[in-house]
């Protein structure tokens, strides 16, 4: 098991179902026959209304079943058919069917004609250590007669090499979702092709996120309750609303919409020149997006929301939360503060508190040519400098691997060093920098992988050590800063440099989201993530969701913001000095 290599993709452009296609091999491009099926390309030929015929619950019955046999039958995993268009051939039949014992003979034949295949001789999964079952419950209690549950529990013994279509794994072990045709011309898909995209999306969830248990409620309950949903959309922004209210149902930070020009324009192209962060549970200015614009706004460091263009901001975070991926609150918020202030308009109505008086301004907002809004957890900072004689400071947000060699003789003659882990590392400082803070190797983290062979199974590897023998190691205190804009791998070098011998952990809630990322495209051309590793302490303890737990829990204050003062380093220093 290799070490992880976080990635993560910020698209902003198109991308063709061909350039998706690159990874095949020749051996799969001479056999697969899905591509040769053209039957669809102008459309479904499903309309709203008679889906909406339809009991919610027998569609996503159906919508199971589907993803189902596309990862678990030989027949679908070996290219032959394309399972985008076999749903809709199916769903024609299904329209009409009439009862649900005559939908389940429909079910029933379309599974046999797929044709037979072998049953594994053991079909006992486990061959390690497990980290997550499959849920294949939903077989047992979906009411079907017993010759399709028998029919449904065949396939899943079935023989299978781990060769699919549809489905492989990354140099990291990453599920990666193969030949997923993003059908980039359909702005507004139409109700088959929103139908396809809720069950794609769900089954792939359910078979290849390895925080499955970690999804608040029942999983299984979502499909039935989003039909009504995505097939009621009446146009391209609802439909990408209900996509999004559909991905932050995973509670994962990683899952969001990217680069999508429509929701871009919905939450608003333009910016006001203040940042704002939620302190003390209220909605903050903590700094200026140009110091010089944001000054001309006439709000200050430390001044506190109260309503935007007559909108309390309690009420609009109310609103936002169902279409706010992330894995806890603290860091929805996060989120949401990024789009307090965006707008279509010229200016925004802001009333504000500052001390014991109130008030209200008018602010001007701007394009992004005019002013670039940069992302929360990539400030700009020096990556070391020291604070005092004896106290060093890292921030890996900025900081090369190529400086090692000139400011770790500098570490080293210090007493403290403060990591600064609020930003996203700009290079992998886990197995190098580790080597300054070790004097022996150390186990860190284990990961959970898929297992293709049983979908829905993950399986955990052996530990992973950092670091080496080394007694010129540094011997001071370490201090480590996080928060919510902690994330991924951030979260991960904070695991690592945590098993230095003399360090704290001091800050608030991180973002939860651990593990590489895997791609997933929806008809429509709409890109989203989720985190496809499973990322884990030795003794199996989860990262996920609940982040980075500090040893010390300190958050800034509005008092502190207003002062222009860094809390947290403060506090670093008085640990260093032994307060």
């Amino acid at each position: 098991m290799k070490q992880l290599v976080f990635v993560v993709f910020m698209l902003a452009g198109t991308c063709s179902f061909a350039q998706i296609n690159t990874g095949k091999t020749l051996e799969s491009r001479q056999s697969a026959k899905a591509e040769d099926d053209k039957e669809f390309d102008n459309g479904s030929m499903l309309t709203r209304e008679q889906l909406q015929k339809i009991p919610a619950n027998e569609l996503a019955e159906l919508g199971k079943i589907w993803g189902f046999l596309k990862y678990h039958h030989p027949a679908v995993a070996s290219g032959r058919y394309n399972w985008d268009y076999e749903l809709f051939r199916i769903l024609l039949q299904y329209k009409d069917a009439g009862s649900k014992q005559v939908k389940q003979t429909v079910l029933l034949s379309w599974i046999d004609r797929l044709g037979p295949f072998g049953e594994r001789k053991n079909t006992e999964a486990q061959t390690g250590e497990m980290a997550l079952l499959p849920d294949l419950s939903w077989i047992q209690s979906s009411g079907f007669n017993e010759e399709l549950k028998a029919r449904l529990m065949a396939v899943k013994n079935a023989e299978r090499t781990g060769g699919n279509y549809y489905i492989g794994t990354t140099p990291n072990d990453n599920p990666a979702f193969k030949n997923e045709n993003p059908y980039e011309s359909m702005n507004y898909p139409d109700a088959g092709f929103r139908l396809l995209a809720l069950f794609r999306y769900w089954n792939m969830i359910q078979y290849y996120f390895p925080y499955r248990k970690l999804i608040d409620g029942n999983w299984n309950d979502v499909l039935p309750e989003f039909v009504p949903e995505f097939l009621a959309a009446p146009d391209e922004i609802h439909y990408k609303l209900a996509t999004l209210k559909l991905i932050t149902r995973i509670n994962d930070t990683h899952a969001d919409i990217q680069g999508d020009s429509v929701l871009n324009s919905y939450f608003g192209d333009r910016n006001a020149a203040v940042d704002v962060s939620f302190i003390e549970n209220e909605a903050v200015v903590t700094g200026y997006h140009k110091k010089v614009l944001g000054e001309q706004s006439g709000l200050k460091k430390g001044d506190i929301l109260r309503k935007i263009n007559g909108k309390a901001v309690a009420e609009m975070i109310r609103e936002s939360l169902p279409i706010t991926p992330a894995s806890n609150y603290p860091t929805q918020l996060r989120k949401i503060a990024t789009k307090l202030l965006r707008t279509n308009d010229s200016r925004i109505v802001v009333d504000y508190k500052r001390g014991r008086e109130t008030g209200r301004l008018t602010l001007k907002s701007y394009d992004q040519k005019t002013m670039q809004v940069p992302r929360k957890n990539q400030r700009k900072d020096t990556c070391f400098r020291l604070i005092r004689p004896d106290i060093s400071y890292l921030y890996p947000g900025s900081f090369k691997n190529r400086y090692l060699p000139k400011i770790t003789p500098e570490i080293l003659k210090t007493k403290g060093l403060i990591v600064d882990l609020r930003c996203y590392p700009s290079d992998d400082l886990v197995d190098t920098f580790a080597n300054i803070l070790l004097p022996s190797p150390r186990e860190f983290v284990k990961y959970s992988v898929s297992k293709l062979t049983y979908p829905g199974l993950f399986e955990f590897t052996a530990p992973i050590q950092i670091g080496a023998d080394n007694a010129d190691y540094f011997k001071g205190t370490v201090v480590i800063l996080i928060n919510e804009l902690t994330q991924s791998a951030a979260e991960y070098t904070a695991m690592a440099f945590r098993t230095a011998p003399k360090v704290k952990v001091i800050g608030s809630t991180t973002a939860g989201a651990d593990g590489n990322t895997s791609a997933i495209y929806f008809p429509g051309n709409i890109v989203t993530y989720i985190s496809g590793i499973g990322v884990f302490y030795p003794d199996g303890r989860e990262t996920q969701r609940v982040g980075i737990i500090p040893d010390i829990h300190i958050s800034p204050t509005i008092k502190g913001v207003s002062e222009d003062r860094d809390e947290l380093i403060e506090k670093a220093i008085e640990i260093i000095d032994g307060k």
